[in-house]
């Protein structure tokens, strides 16, 4: 069984017992994600698909916030050839680390 949902923008096929990358969310860690967080868009349960319009109506997913973190650094590196100009610069993003505890129909 998986599912296609949607948290804080971002769209991820989800399955029970794994781990996700998102953008920061609100909350404390070991804490539940909140049922508003996630809008669950498709269902998969044994080959019969559900799809929502735009949610499906009753389905419920139940997350775990295991912690906040940051990715990996990207550089940003700008440059005009032969005027001299040069810019560096880094970013890091800020995450929450999910485990998927449950999908329901």
């Amino acid at each position: 069984m998986y599912a296609i949902v949607e948290i804080a923008g971002q769209q991820f096929k989800i399955e029970k017992g794994r781990y996700i990358y998102t953008h920061r969310l609100s909350g404390e860690v070991d804490a539940a994600l909140a049922s508003d967080q996630v809008k669950v868009l498709l269902v998969d349960n044994a080959g019969t698909i559900t799809v929502g319009a735009p949610t499906v109506t009753g389905a419920t997913v139940s997350a775990t916030i295991l912690e906040h973190l940051k990715g990996e650094k990207v550089i940003v590196f700008k440059k005009k050839r032969r005027k001299g100009y040069k810019k560096k610069n880094g970013h890091r993003q800020y995450l929450t680390k999910l485990q998927i505890n449950d999908i329901t129909i």
